[in-house]
């Protein structure tokens, strides 16, 4: 048997998730239009899960039969939409649930059309050869369904079903028990027309004679179900969730590629953090780091180590997203490396800037400084001063208390950041960091910033912190003593926060900016009342930083809408309900 070509593969399995989609919106439309559901007869409903049998009840009822999955329901619609977004990504247990149901009710069909009652009609004819293909397809491209689940998917599944069945059974025999209009009906005929209307709108349940409810309540114990069935196949085909994070080894081996390769990349140190996963290259002298948030395997900064390693790392990167249908996404990647991941497959967006100051060439001289200059008198004057100690040379207690106080000037209860954040303050392993203790008059901590290193003469933020009822401009005045005061540290640069779109608000200020970039401008500065997106980039920009373009990666346009979700998700901005964060 010939094998078939790459080119060929990938079309069958593109066929396949096409199919799908379509019988999806079949089945959407028939639950919606209710003369197609007089139409639609007996034989176009079924159990979803098991082989369908084919009778024939009366001349006009039972003669036809459907395509693969096309009914009048809502269940087989979910479970259309979700074999198709499983087979989309090479689920290989999409490919499986799709032969073991289409397979064999293939052959049903094949058997039924030997049969007069059914041979004589046409669309039987039709709804044998769809099937038939849909199964060519997957035998086909069955080699491009190579992502591999979960292992306690089918555990999960089944737990799931029962707890479904269990509450949206009960809630819809309580309806019909509520709305039914005839006389007579036993508990075992009202749970019977409850599954039975689960499955279809369509006649299926007619054929309980002691049952009649209303069309509202028979859309709403189909809704029910078709709910209690999507969280099944979720529990289903949930791609895994990426348990293995930062091993100790790990940390070493990326400790000891920063210390040659850390004054490459500011971000290089955020690396450690240890809710992600590090996944290296063939050689060793490259990593990738990631965290799997949501389904999206979502890597930031650029990768660790040698840059001509770095393809060695990327693929080994991609190819782990790919076995496991993850979505591949990196968040903050500097030019260099996202030139690098584009030869791999990857596109990139600009996501803004990254403000970087060189203290050789920062001065509050000048006219352009006099605001800055005069913040920094003031607060000053008003009796604050600044320490800049290395963490390893603060003593314990009082690293203790600046914890404490870090942790009640926190701005809410989750600690925020992934991409550009450490997570953790006062580690013994991050003795290098840098902190710059505010003290008022009265000798008290006020406020606190903590910086991670970046090379040997770099540091890059970390953390932000200060007592709300300071005086204001403190957080100015602190930045402003390191960059003059750096060089006691050997400091030569200093990555300060990211102005996220720092571009747009940029250009679009300009004189002659055209009407697409002002009103993306404008656009940006209404969402900046509650995002400080504006206020951010204006809070960096007066100390006169060189800007560093960040960019974000991702394989397809379409799957942009996930990465943004599962990014904040990461960097703290958005809790989902049972789910266990840049700088705040």
């Amino acid at each position: 048997m010939p094998v078939p070509s790459p080119r060929l593969r990938a079309g069958a399995a593109s066929a396949t998730v096409w199919y799908l989609r379509l019988i999806a919106v079949f089945n959407i439309i028939a639950v919606m239009s209710l003369p197609f559901r007089k139409e639609v007869e007996e034989h176009n409903d079924g159990k979803l899960f098991t082989a369908r049998h084919v009778h024939a009840h009366t001349h006009h009822a039972g003669q036809f039969f459907t395509p693969y999955l096309a009914t009048a329901g809502l269940a087989s619609a979910a479970a259309a939409i979700f074999l198709a977004l499983v087979m989309r990504r090479g689920k290989r247990a999409g490919w499986v649930v799709n032969i073991l149901l289409a397979g064999p009710l293939f052959g049903l069909y094949v058997l039924a059309l030997t049969q007069h009652p059914f041979r004589d009609h046409v669309f039987n004819w039709v709804s044998t050869a769809l099937t038939g293909l849909f199964v060519a397809a997957l035998l086909i491209g069955r080699r491009e369904f190579n992502a591999v689940g979960d292992p306690s998917n089918p555990k999960l599944a089944l737990a799931v079903g029962a707890g479904g069945v269990l509450v949206t059974g009960g809630l819809g025999t309580l309806l019909v028990h509520a709305t039914n209009t005839l006389t007579g009906a036993t508990l075992f005929d009202e749970l019977a027309y409850t599954l039975l209307r689960g499955i279809s709108v369509g006649p299926l349940a007619d054929r309980v004679d002691s049952v009649n409810a209303p069309r509202w309540a028979d859309i709403i114990i189909n809704i029910l179900l078709a709910a209690a069935f999507c969280l099944v196949l979720y529990a289903c085909f949930r791609s895994p969730r990426g348990r293995r994070l930062l091993t100790s080894d790990d940390e070493e081996k990326l400790r000891a590629l920063l210390d040659k390769h850390g004054a490459r990349d500011s971000l290089g140190y955020f690396a450690l953090r240890r809710d992600k996963a590090a996944i290296f290259s063939p050689t060793g002298k490259a990593a990738v780091t990631y965290r799997v948030v949501g389904a999206v395997s979502l890597a930031s900064g650029d990768p660790i180590g040698d840059p001509e390693a770095w393809p060695g790392a990327i693929d080994a990167w991609l190819s782990e997203a790919r076995r496991h249908a993850w979505t591949p996404a990196v968040m903050g990647a500097s030019e260099e490396a996202g030139t690098i991941y584009a030869r791999h497959g990857l596109d990139a967006l600009e996501l803004g800037d990254e403000a970087i100051v060189d203290l050789a060439e920062f001065t509050l001289e000048g006219r352009a400084m006099r605001v800055v200059r005069q913040a920094h008198n003031r607060v000053k004057r008003a009796g604050y001063t600044v320490r800049i100690r290395r963490h390893e040379d603060i003593p314990a207690d009082e690293l203790a208390l600046l914890i404490d106080r870090a942790d009640r000037w926190r701005d809410g209860a989750t600690e925020r950041g992934f991409s550009m954040a450490l997570g953790r303050l006062g580690d013994p392993a991050d003795g290098r960091c840098v902190m710059l203790e505010c003290r008022d008059a009265n000798d008290e901590p006020r406020a606190l910033l903590s910086f991670v290193p970046w090379g040997e003469h770099g540091l890059s933020l970390d953390l932000m912190r200060r007592d709300r009822d300071c005086e204001n401009g403190l957080m100015e005045y602190m930045v402003v003593e390191l960059l003059l005061r750096g060089k006691e540290l050997d400091i030569k640069r200093v990555s300060l926060n990211f102005a996220m779109f720092r571009s747009v608000f940029e250009r679009g200020a300009r004189l002659g900016a055209g009407p697409v970039l002002r009103l993306w401008r404008s656009t940006l500065t209404f969402f900046s009342r509650w995002w400080q997106i504006e206020s951010l980039y204006r809070a960096n920009a007066k100390y006169r930083p060189v800007w560093e373009p960040r960019f974000l990666l991702f394989a397809k346009s379409s799957d942009i809408p996930r990465i943004g979700l599962a990014s904040a998700r990461a960097e703290g901005f958005l809790e989902l309900p049972g789910l266990g964060g840049r700088r705040p």
